[in-house]
């Protein structure tokens, strides 16, 4: 039987994460994708990519049945910020989609409501916290700790034994090399190289990556 699944958020990645459920269900049907939720009432009604626009996450307190939910928002602490509000709705359950493409060993662990997206190659005793996005094409090496609500955008390859903290942003094709720890709540810009470690609440960019604001 299919689990009723919401997609939070309606822009492309919301999009691109109904695509994901859809290439789920071709390997087995697990999901029946409801529709979108999103808080701008302009697209309420509205239809994307053949799926409703349902209505904003006020919504989903008048539901009474169980249903599963996942947050397609790239903006790590925008999505903290949502999954902060949801939490505690008895009939709600935090949904880990992972694209049936992405290859991880079986000592991969990802906590609940995790995205990880086609073409994905996780290799050994990684720990992915909850809420997390690992966008197209990443690679994530051995023994790497990810916390909670981080993403990784498009192309971003992760050595071994790398942490990056909670509600950390990783832009599209930044390498972080081997041991690196980069802190919380940080954001590293598209195309940096990664080769030292990186303080909480900042934002580093270049090659080599350099902090240039705390946040």
């Amino acid at each position: 039987m299919r689990k009723p699944l919401y997609i939070i958020g309606a822009g492309g990645f919301g999009r691109e994460t109904a695509w994901l459920a859809e290439r789920i269900n071709t390997v087995s049907p697990a999901w029946e994708i409801r529709g979108f939720i999103d808080d701008n009432s302009s697209l309420h009604g509205t239809e994307l990519d053949g799926y409703r626009v349902t209505g904003g996450c006020d919504s989903l307190t008048g539901l009474t049945e169980d249903f599963w939910v996942v947050c397609a928002v790239g903006n790590a602490k925008a999505r903290e910020t949502i999954i902060r509000k949801l939490t505690g709705m008895p009939q709600l359950h935090f949904a880990t989609l992972t694209d049936p493409s992405a290859e991880l060993s079986q000592s991969v662990t990802a906590g609940e409501g995790c995205i990880i997206c086609a073409g994905n190659i996780l290799t050994v005793d990684i720990s992915i916290g909850n809420h997390t996005i690992i966008n197209l094409d990443c690679t994530v090496g051995h023994d790497a700790v990810l916390g909670d609500f981080v993403t990784l955008y498009p192309g971003v390859h992760i050595s071994g034994n790398v942490a990056v903290g909670n509600a950390t942003e990783i832009g599209t094709g930044t390498q972080v090399i081997q041991g690196i720890h980069i802190g919380k709540e940080s954001v590293i810009g598209a195309g940096a190289v990664v080769v030292r470690d990186i303080p909480d609440g900042c934002t580093a960019v270049g090659n080599p990556a350099k902090v240039i604001k705390y946040r």
